[in-house]
């Protein structure tokens, strides 16, 4: 089972450091050069600056010689006890509907992946696995949260901790999206007690983060021994929540010379029945069922079903029945692998392959040309993620979109 602790928190100072919302960023991965220029703008304290470093020499020695002179200076501190922390957060959804999800911060016991313990739901990539685990060896410690869910269909764990929420918050941050985030920090060791006791025996599905718990895996086994290095900070959700929801993550494509054209063109003809549609309606409605999607290339709009789920069950043979049924891999195997013979090594450098997070983006990226084509995608339901995960499947990359992000800086981990 999943070995949940409460953690000796570092955290900024607020009295020191200023305002939470000038202080916390999104995870590096989402940031480019702008949008780091613009968080320092904020702050010199700004946590991107040690959590996505930059420079000529050793960006990642910079980042623990910034980290470490937080620390000396006051600008950061560490409890003197271990808390949970509890993090509600209100947002408004790419579908435009008002949420509020709730989650709780702690140390979680690094480990293999496996059933009843932690399990993925993505493939990852080599290269930022590296990157986090030379900015992790420089700081140790953990920057950024990884966000894992967790099943409570009775609400008892963040139940436990409800009344450490009841008065005002110990922060509160807005993020550039609008997202409220609020912190409460619980120290009660009956009221922690009984947050462990709800948990114990739980599978932790990692929603987003799997490379930073890789990171975590290839760390603990590199320092060896017991110690704090064998802890990884999550931020742990319920898959029941109210606020947890899932969004898609659209698919383009570019490169198409006429071959490629000519072999899309023929397995849509073969596999889907297709209409066209206006523009407002490209994003499928949720759903289930065969694959149902939006599809835009320069002969317009149009709205694309799979004919007969035996199509992708043929396809798709050596993979478990779940798996059968998951648009992503549905699309990956048919249209992004079957027809364009895109590789995995393609998918994974997104050689002519991209993403787009709403309709909107994935239009004005076809009509601007810099892609030629594009998928829009239905959001994956929570139980299907759960049903695939547990067969022990990884899904193709970015098949879930959770939003919102979970901030990086409001609580750190530190490893030694």
């Amino acid at each position: 089972m999943a070995d949940v602790q409460p953690l000796r928190a570092l955290h900024y100072d607020l009295a020191a450091a200023g305002s939470l919302g000038d202080l916390i960023a999104p995870p590096y991965d989402v940031i480019d050069s702008e949008q780091r220029a613009a968080l320092l703008a904020r702050s010199p304290n700004n946590v991107v600056e040690v959590d996505l470093p930059v420079g000529d020499d050793d960006p990642y020695a910079q980042a623990a010689e910034r980290f470490e002179a937080w620390q000396r200076s006051g600008v950061v501190i560490r409890d003197e006890e271990p808390a949970l922390w509890l993090l509600e957060q209100r947002y408004r959804g790419p579908d435009g509907a008002a949420r509020t999800r709730h989650g709780f911060f702690a140390r979680v016991g690094v480990e293999d992946y496996g059933a009843g313990r932690i399990r993925p739901h993505e493939r990852t990539h080599p290269g930022p696995k590296e990157d986090r685990l030379r900015l992790t060896r420089a700081t140790r410690a953990n920057l950024s949260p990884i966000f894992a869910l967790y099943s409570d269909p009775t609400g008892g764990a963040y139940g436990s901790l409800a009344d450490s929420a009841a008065g005002a918050p110990w922060g509160e941050a807005a993020d550039d999206d609008g997202t409220i985030n609020r912190l409460w920090r619980c120290a009660n060791w009956a009221t922690i007690a009984a947050t462990q006791l709800v948990l114990a025996g739980s599978e932790l599905l990692i929603a987003d983060g799997h490379h930073r718990y890789e990171t975590a895996r290839a760390y603990a086994e590199e320092i060896g021994g017991e110690g704090e290095h064998r802890y990884v900070l999550m931020c742990l959700v319920a898959l029941e929540d109210p606020g947890l929801e899932i969004f898609a993550t659209h698919r383009l494509v570019s490169g198409l010379d006429d071959a490629r054209r000519l072999a899309l063109a023929e397995a849509i003809e073969r596999d889907f029945d297709s209409e066209a549609i206006s523009a407002d309606d490209l994003a499928p409605p949720p759903g289930s069922g065969p694959l149902e999607l939006g599809y835009l290339d320069s002969d317009g709009p149009r709205r694309l079903r799979l004919r007969d789920q035996a199509t992708a069950d043929s396809a798709l043979a050596d993979m478990p029945p779940p798996y059968r049924e998951l648009d992503t891999g549905v699309l990956e195997a048919l249209l992004l692998k079957g027809a364009l013979g895109l590789s995995d090594d393609d998918i994974s450098h997104l050689n002519g392959l991209g993403y787009a997070r709403d309709a909107h983006e994935a239009i004005a990226l076809v009509e601007s040309g810099a892609y030629d084509a594009a998928f829009l995608m239905r959001p994956t339901p929570v139980e299907q993620v759960r049903e695939i995960a547990a067969t022990g499947v990884n899904m193709p990359p970015k098949s879930t979109y959770f939003f919102p992000k979970v901030p990086t800086g409001l609580v750190f981990n530190l490893l030694a």
